[in-house]
């Protein structure tokens, strides 16, 4: 018979359980392939792994029935988690106080369970069998059985232990998050349709200065408070931390996508009315659509973070996982990751050279030097391309030092065929950066035997003004040395007049989205020559970008503007192909009349 609880105790035995996470979650083959030895030992057609609730047994995993839960009145288990001790039913049906069991009710004759208890000494439940008919248990059938609750109670444990449990938050993480999305399979049809979603309480960035300026303690400190908060937006799903401070769950079976996310903008604004962290932290959701016994733990979590990464940029602080967007990430991926290849292996690497024109006697002087790639398998990939994404890793500099050496080389090359030409090289705001870089540079010019002024480096606004001090600083001794210094896309930047007129750079290049068009549209010839007049009252010569047709050309002509570059005159080329064409220009300017 069932001792009469008493309540402080049964209080902390449900909360240990709960702290376990284990109610409610799918299915798990670790715990499974237990409850079949139990049936077998018995040799009977019912086991289970039962864990006492409030009100309920619930079954974490079972053998031959198809419910997940009875009721805790009269149940055998609860009997066990109860007494903290192994008990056998011979016959329900001669035992006054099961005979009325919702076991036997359900034709259920013969009980045994063995307790499932926590090393500090609560009882979860009961590692149980259940037979159709009387019988007895022997000794050796009940020490097995203990043995095998101890062998469930080992691999709860061992979750712990091999770190399936947050030691900051108490809840399971990332691991267990990966495991429990490939058990759903056990528990629901393959090919079901779920919805996950990630809560990202703070960027990256903000992360990093709360570490910088708070400590860890700050951060867990936020966890903590979200906790309850985080909860109530699960409803009854399982939480999950998988990372400092994101948060995870698995909608409920019906969950409708519209339904879901108008309740966590609902969370999300009831969050930004309270709470300290609210102040210096953007809290995101990613929600991730997927498919039970096809979609990988590991895919499902990488969507979530990345629909909630793009959340950060959005209006409201909801997103939904887009394939069409995830395509566009992966593409980047690739080609971070393939450019790095071919940096090692720089066959893949090659540069052309495009004329910069004179546009008052048509001679061409200087050529700038721009990288192509031709990918071994997948041809060429476009520079729009991949230039932007490189320039955004810790590829840039590698990469402005392959084009700064294939630049030098060829210059060296056309010196010694007699052609003296400038070659002007893009540059990053990262290499402006480097402590060697204009070491390197004038080195590289200087084991060559080349004139300084024979090399321009050009630079955007934006980079320029992203570490300004130590722009000018590289830009003054480059300058100093004699290689030209030219400002790229000018216009599209943000930089300021002042600074720009405190640099040492001979060439302003107005960006081609000012030239487009600048035939047929008034607004951008006055503004076009409003630059060119700015550059030259400054004291620097002008260079149009993207000159495409002989009326744009006539425009900047009359503008007196110093050169152009584009497809009227010429297309990226190389090296030997550039040789011809400007033998080419040569006898045409040869034929015309004096």
């Amino acid at each position: 018979m069932p001792s009469l609880h008493h309540p402080p105790r049964e209080t902390a035995r449900l909360e240990a359980l709960r702290r376990l996470e284990l109610l409610d979650t799918p299915p798990s083959e670790s715990f499974d392939r237990i409850t079949r030895m139990a049936a077998a030992l018995f040799h009977l057609p019912v086991a289970a792994v039962s864990l006492t609730d409030s009100e309920r047994q619930w079954f974490k995993s079972k053998v031959g029935v198809g419910h997940c839960e009875i009721p805790r009145l009269r149940a055998p288990c609860a009997a066990v988690a109860d007494e903290g001790r192994m008990l056998v039913i011979p016959d329900l049906l001669e035992d006054a106080h099961f005979r009325d069991s919702t076991l036997a009710g359900q034709g259920v004759r013969f009980y045994a369970g063995a307790p499932l208890m926590t090393s500090d000494g609560y009882c979860l439940g009961a590692l149980c069998v259940l037979g159709l008919a009387p019988r007895q248990a022997s000794e050796a059938e009940c020490a097995a059985l203990q043995d095998l609750a101890a062998m469930v109670m080992a691999q709860i444990e061992l979750q712990h232990a091999l770190g399936r449990i947050d030691p900051t938050s108490g809840l399971p993480n990332r691991q267990q998050f990966i495991s429990d999305v490939r058990d759903l399979r056990l528990a629901e049809e393959p090919g079901a349709q779920r919805l996950a979603a990630l809560v990202s309480l703070a960027s990256p960035e903000q992360l990093s200065e709360a570490l910088r300026v708070m400590g860890a303690a700050y951060l867990d400190e936020i966890v903590r408070e979200a906790q309850p908060q985080l909860r109530q937006l699960a409803g009854g799903a399982k939480l999950y931390q998988v990372g400092s401070t994101q948060f995870a769950f698995v909608a409920a079976q019906d969950a409708q996508l519209d339904d879901l996310c108008a309740h966590m903008l609902e969370w999300l604004a009831t969050r930004q009315a309270a709470g300290q962290a609210r102040f210096i932290t953007t809290t995101t959701i990613g929600v991730a659509p997927f498919t039970v016994g096809f979609s990988k733990g590991l895919d499902v979590l990488r969507n979530m973070h990345s629909a909630a990464h793009d959340a950060l940029g959005a209006e409201r602080g909801v997103r939904v996982f887009s394939s069409e967007q995830d395509a566009v990430y992966r593409r980047r991926f690739w080609l971070v990751s393939e450019f790095g290849a071919a940096l090692e292996r720089p066959q893949q690497l090659r540069l052309v050279f495009q004329p910069k024109v004179g546009l008052g006697d048509g001679a061409c002087a200087s050529v700038e030097a721009l990288l192509r790639w031709t990918h071994p398998e997948h041809g060429p990939v476009s520079p729009a391309e991949f230039m932007p994404v490189v320039e955004g890793t810790s590829l840039a500099r590698a990469t402005t030092a392959w084009v700064l050496e294939a630049a030098l080389d060829q210059l060296a090359a056309w010196r010694a065929e007699g052609l003296r030409l400038q070659v002007a090289v893009n540059v990053s705001a990262v290499n402006l950066e480097e402590p060697d870089f204009c070491e390197r540079i004038l080195d590289g010019l200087a084991a060559r035997g080349l004139d300084p002024a024979s090399l321009a480096l050009e630079l955007t606004e934006s980079a320029l003004m992203r570490n300004p001090q130590a722009a000018h600083a590289a830009l003054e001794r480059l300058a100093g040395a004699g290689v030209q210094l030219a400002i790229d896309d000018f216009g599209t930047g943000y930089s300021s007049l002042a600074y720009l007129q405190s640099l040492p750079a001979k060439v302003v290049k107005i960006d081609q989205s000012f030239v487009r068009g600048i035939g047929h549209d008034g607004r951008k010839r006055a503004l076009v020559e409003t630059m060119i007049k700015l550059a030259h009252d400054l004291g620097h010569d002008v260079v149009a970008e993207g000159v495409e047709t002989e009326d744009e050309a006539r425009v900047l002509r009359a503008a007196r503007c110093d050169q152009a570059q584009g497809f009227l005159y010429a297309r990226p080329m190389e090296a030997l192909a550039l040789g011809g064409w400007l033998g080419e220009r040569e006898l045409a300017a040869l034929a015309q009349p004096a």
